[in-house]
């Protein structure tokens, strides 16, 4: 997914593959932006008739309430342990676990470190350009960006193929969440997340399960989510714990790349533009 600044021919493969290999994984796993394509011979998509029958309306007003108070924040930090599981060409299921630190000030400040059995990243964003550090093989990427986190989420993936790890959280209360394309929604009842108290909710749509554990009260902040592809016969989930900090401290030092000795600079490639590539 990234060649070299001044490569050779056997260097291109061999950023590029090391790239395409690290680099997947880390997304954050679409629950309102995108959906996975149907795979031929699988399930696909079980919603249906029946399914659009199940939209619980409380259940997506607190959706809608958690997304406008998400939107109100103007700092904070997250820190999420992480499990993914993976399916190999015989379906048995592999699990990798992991953990995400994301700091934020909006609408132009963003820090998120990825630290998982697979590979350690670093994605900085000063308002300005964009930086992916990959540590364990020291390369470092560096963009242009626009002026806003959801701009940068859009323009990533467009442009690069590149998920903004957690990055639903910057599009909930926004036109963006497409909500309306939520064929089930229920109201699970109340479960704590980490001593927490939290009411759990199901979502269906296009090719995805997600449950969501929102906190109760004053502050509906998503404690936990569990995302399952349909798209799949093996079903494999993605989820996440989140603890969270609504005043954290940091300077702008927090958001800027300083290269480390022996890093080296490449250049992120691009993706063609089709239909499976839209937001």
């Amino acid at each position: 997914m990234a060649q070299p600044s001044k490569p050779t021919k056997p260097k291109i493969l061999t950023i590029c593959l090391a790239l395409a290999l690290t680099i997947v994984g880390i997304a954050s796993f679409p629950i309102l932006g995108k959906t996975p394509s149907p795979k031929s011979g699988t399930a696909g998509n079980r919603a249906g008739p029946a399914a659009d029958q199940r939209i619980d309306p409380d259940a997506i007003a607190i959706l809608n309430k958690m997304g406008g108070y998400l939107r109100s924040l103007k700092a904070f930090q997250i820190h999420s342990v992480t499990r993914r599981e993976d399916v190999l060409d015989d379906g048995e299921k592999i699990e990798y676990d992991g953990v995400v630190d994301l700091l934020a000030r909006q609408p132009d400040r963003l820090r998120i470190e990825v630290d998982n059995d697979r590979q350690h990243r670093l994605y900085l964003y000063d308002g300005k350009t964009f930086t992916l550090w990959a540590e364990r093989v020291n390369y470092y990427a560096t963009v242009a960006a626009p002026p806003t986190i959801g701009q940068l989420s859009d323009e990533l993936y467009s442009k690069f193929g590149i998920d903004v790890p957690l990055g639903d959280l910057f599009l909930w209360g926004t036109p963006r969440s497409k909500v309306d394309e939520i064929t089930a929604a229920t109201d699970i009842g109340p479960s704590p997340v980490e001593e927490t108290t939290c009411e759990q909710y199901a979502f269906r749509q296009a090719g995805l399960d997600w449950q969501i554990w929102i906190q109760q009260g004053d502050f509906p902040l998503p404690r936990k989510f569990v995302i399952t592809t349909l798209t799949d016969d093996a079903r494999p989930q993605y989820s996440a714990v989140l603890t969270w900090s609504l005043a954290p401290s940091f300077d702008e030092a927090a958001f800027t790349f300083d290269p480390p000795k022996g890093a080296q600079k490449i250049v992120f490639a691009g993706v063609r533009s089709s239909p499976s590539n839209e937001r």
